[in-house]
């Protein structure tokens, strides 16, 4: 029996979404769009099968085929990033973190990383999370023009001396030096990590610069800018895989999500042809285009513009909140998020800035002529952001619009 006439509710709730993604415009920075193919890998009769342990060292019988498409994740992941060792096994990316964290530094004691407020991640030692409650953080931050300034996190790696650096961010617009976070930690006698989640796919290209082989860890999800399924992996140095491997299983999780290690196959596969490399640099031309144009809008862009596939636009000159922009730009069929600024007066919750990326409207083919037209919309429904009827108006046109570039996999 097919969904529709099993569960007509559940069903119903799918298409919705689906309608939702066809007629609006995805600028969230952290989403993407899978191809048909990582869908089928997803949905396949590989759910079914229980796995723990890794390939070729199972708990369970009935693994031979389990064991080929695991093996050939690992070793498309190896290739596609030139990894020494590869687990992909983590269900997304905060475990990812965690089993580092676990595998590396004993419960308490200190790491270093970035500072949600800008541009950090929650799994960076937040303290609502529990990577904030287990361990120790140090936060570095940003300087007042939004840029990294490693003689600072140098100086304060030399006065905390934490047992692990993470460098990698899910709100900075800038090319990160990678090398330059590997030689501070090792000059305090720290690990290494890089978490690059949002820029995988950019790093996967030669687009922006590879933290391997020389961090000891780098994480990653394998959605976003990789345009896989979501979930994770962890890619480190040989010395450093049995501690990983344990981390992850038995340490924190059960039996390993096959189906989705399958999709991930997909995508690493993807990811190594000249079409995906195309997209990538897409995706940057993109990206430089709307920051470009939301300043001649008069829009301010924390550090100034962009590097990599998303902006961070600073409203406080718009007299406008991150949740109020959010909000009028939902009603006009564009999706971002509010999100925090440097040095943020507001609360995380209605903040001073909205996070804006490019990587699903190019994976629909949309190029710098529909990217213009985005930033018509967004200024206008920005200046316009309690006018019903103008919103309506510029949802109409996003639509129209939207119908000549299909959404992946629908």
């Amino acid at each position: 029996m097919s969904l529709k006439d099993q569960d007509p509710e559940l069903y119903q709730a799918i298409e919705n979404e689906k309608k939702r993604a066809k007629q609006g415009l995805e600028l969230i920075a952290s989403e993407n769009y899978t191809s048909q193919a990582v869908l089928e890998a997803m949905g396949s009769i590989l759910t079914n099968k229980y796995a723990e342990g890794y390939p070729h060292r199972r708990y369970y019988g009935g693994n031979e085929f389990i064991d080929q498409v695991e093996d050939l994740a690992i070793e498309r992941a190896k290739k596609l990033f030139g990894a020494e060792h590869v687990n992909v096994q983590p269900y997304s990316g905060t475990p990812a973190n965690i089993a580092v964290y676990v595998a590396l530094v004993p419960l308490g004691e200190k790491i270093m990383a970035m500072k949600l407020a800008h541009g950090g991640h929650l799994s960076h030692g937040h303290k609502v999370s529990f990577t904030g409650q287990g361990w120790k953080f140090v936060h570095y931050g940003v300087n007042k023009e939004g840029w990294l300034d490693y003689d600072e996190i140098e100086r304060l790696a030399k006065k905390e001396k934490p047992k692990l650096i993470v460098s990698g961010f899910t709100a900075y617009p800038r090319v990160v030096d990678f090398k330059k976070f590997h030689e501070i930690a090792k000059e305090v006698g720290a690990y290494s990590m890089a978490d690059i989640a949002h820029i995988a796919g950019i790093i996967a290209t030669g687009q922006h610069p590879s933290p391997l082989p020389f961090t000891d860890v780098v994480t990653t999800t394998t959605h976003k800018t990789l345009r896989g399924p979501r979930s994770a992996m962890i890619m480190c140095k040989k010395e450093l895989a049995e501690k990983i491997d344990r981390a992850v299983f038995p340490g924190l999780q059960g039996g390993p999500h096959e189906h989705i290690i399958a999709a991930k196959a997909v995508c690493f596969k993807e990811a190594m042809q000249p079409e995906f490399k195309d997209y990538i640099k897409q995706v940057l031309k993109n990206a430089k285009t709307l920051a470009l144009r939301l300043q001649n809008y008069g829009f301010e862009l924390v550090s100034g513009g962009t590097d990599n596939h998303l902006m961070l636009v600073d409203l406080t000159n718009k007299k406008v909140t991150g949740k109020e922009a959010e909000t009028a730009l939902d009603k006009a069929g564009i999706t971002v998020n509010k999100n925090m600024i440097p040095y943020d007066p507001r609360s995380p919750f209605d903040p001073s800035g909205i996070r804006i990326g490019t990587p699903a409207v190019t994976s629909r083919g949309m190029k710098e002529k529909e990217m213009e037209k985005i930033t018509f919309w967004i200024n206008k429904a920005i200046e316009n952001y309690k006018d019903k009827k103008v919103l309506a108006e510029i949802k109409k046109e996003v639509i129209e619009v939207c119908q000549a570039f299909p959404v992946p996999g629908t």
